[in-house]
Parts: structure tokens; C-alpha cells; sequence
């Protein structure tokens, strides 16, 4: 990833990658001159190109897990070449005072459910890749900054920024407590960001993500543990018109 930020104006598309389509839908609503980009996928994978804040944009559907995700960002990059890749939508609460509706903007990235430790790699760490993936310091700060904007504007869910874990498994209450365990500092767990992390940094384009948290991975008595899909899809699309007005300015 390069080390900076790209210089204003802003040099090319931001591609948002988001895995559902009620994720998709929010940021659809918000594109102008929006118009339907031809995919080389089926199974539900699309394309949308728009204006937003002035700002370039295309919001891929990628369907769910880390094939589908990465295929999408592959894809999504070589066609249309983005100065961002930036993924939205929902994601699992781990961390103890994250709360549903948080806002989680992705400063590092691993995988949730590898395990090469018998080889003397970390928790998360695939054999010949980093220990972490990781975004530039200077888009988290932008990110962040987005974030808080929006989340002040909505309902004041919070923001938190850092580690975030992605794997084909749905994080149930019984896999989050050796999760939780293994990755002490992570924040989040979703089925996609990684891999579109990785993806992004193989292909030398900037990566952030502005996911917001749907359900916690084994709440406490007494916490809300589940916000509609829809709800939450709205409270990252927010934060990712936040981010795409700042570029515009």
C-alpha cells in the first residue's frame, strides 16, 4: 500500500466493496447519475458507478466469504483502476465495550480462523504472508474522521478503530470466547475484510474499512445484541459519504 494518502484532487474512482445487497442499497441511494457496470460474474455479484460528493465511485456487490470477496476485489480493481478500496457494511461486535451500531473503521486485518502456529506463524498469520495487513495510518485518521462526523450527525453509536478478523465461519457465542482469546485486541469479526485487504495490498491500491457492527459475538446480560440489517447499512453508508465529502473539498 502506498504510504500517503493520493494528492487532491482526488485521482481516481474509490471502490466500495460491500458484501450484501441490503449493504449495497444505501450506498446505491446515494450515488448520482448512477449506472449499472457489466460484471464477469453470476450468483448475485454487481456493479454500480456513480457520482458521490463529486467523487468517483463504484460499489461493488461481492457476495459473501473470502473467495467470494476476493474474487469481487480483484475484479473491481483491475477494471477500474481505484485510488481506494474501501469496504462497508456489517460486521460481528467482539471487543467488550463495543456496543451494536458501532462504528469500526479497520486500521489492521487478519484472518480469523487460520492457525500455522505448529509452524511458527501468529494466530491469523498465513504461511509467507504478514502477520497483519495493514492500512495506512493517514486513510485510518481520514476514515476516523468520517466516522466520528457521521456518527454524531446519527444516533452517537460510537467509533473505534483498529484490528478487525475475517473468516468463513459465522461467529457464534461459542467460537467468539477462543477467539477473543487468540486475538486480544480485535474489535470485529465479518467473512470478508481481509481478504479484500490482502487483495488491495497485492494490487498496490490504498485499503480501509467503515463496517458497522449488526449483532455481538456473545453479548453480556442485559446488552442489545442485534440491529436490522438495513439500520446498520445506513450508519456505514453515513460514514462512507463523510469520507467522500472530505475528498471532495
Amino acid at each position: 500500500m502506498s504510504s500517503t494518502p493520493s494528492p487532491r484532487p482526488f485521482p481516481g474512482p474509490v471502490l466500495v466493496l460491500a458484501a450484501m445487497p441490503e449493504e449495497s442499497a444505501p450506498l446505491h441511494a446515494r450515488l448520482d447519475a448512477a449506472t449499472t457496470l457489466e460484471v464477469p460474474f453470476t450468483g448475485g455479484v454487481s456493479a454500480v458507478r456513480g457520482s458521490l460528493h463529486g467523487i468517483d465511485t463504484v460499489v461493488v456487490t461481492t457476495g459473501i466469504g473470502i473467495a467470494a470477496a476476493t474474487a469481487a476485489a480483484t475484479w473491481g480493481i483491475l477494471a477500474t483502476s481505484p485510488a481506494l478500496v474501501l469496504a462497508a457494511g456489517s460486521c460481528g461486535g467482539l471487543a467488550a465495550d463495543v456496543e451494536v451500531g458501532t462504528l469500526i473503521v479497520g486500521e489492521s486485518f487478519t484472518y480469523s480462523i487460520a492457525d500455522a502456529t505448529a509452524f511458527g506463524y501468529v494466530p491469523g498469520q498465513v504461511p509467507g504472508g504478514p502477520e497483519r495487513f495493514e492500512a495506512v495510518p493517514a486513510w485510518v485518521d481520514a476514515a476516523e474522521r468520517a466516522a466520528l462526523r457521521a456518527d454524531a450527525d446519527g444516533d452517537g453509536r460510537g467509533v473505534r478503530r483498529g484490528l478487525m478478523l475475517s473468516g468463513d465461519a459465522f461467529v457464534t457465542a461459542d467460537i467468539a470466547a477462543p477467539m477473543r482469546e487468540r486475538f486480544r485486541a480485535a474489535l470485529s469479526a465479518d467473512m470478508e475484510t481481509t481478504a479484500s485487504a490482502r487483495t488491495a495490498e497485492a494490487l498496490g491500491v490504498p485499503f480501509v474499512a467503515l463496517r458497522a457492527v449488526s449483532d455481538l459475538c456473545g453479548p453480556a446480560a442485559g446488552q442489545q445484541f442485534h440491529l436490522e440489517l438495513d439500520v446498520v447499512a445506513e450508519i456505514s453508508a453515513r460514514a462512507v459519504e463523510e469520507l467522500a465529502r472530505d475528498l471532495a473539498a
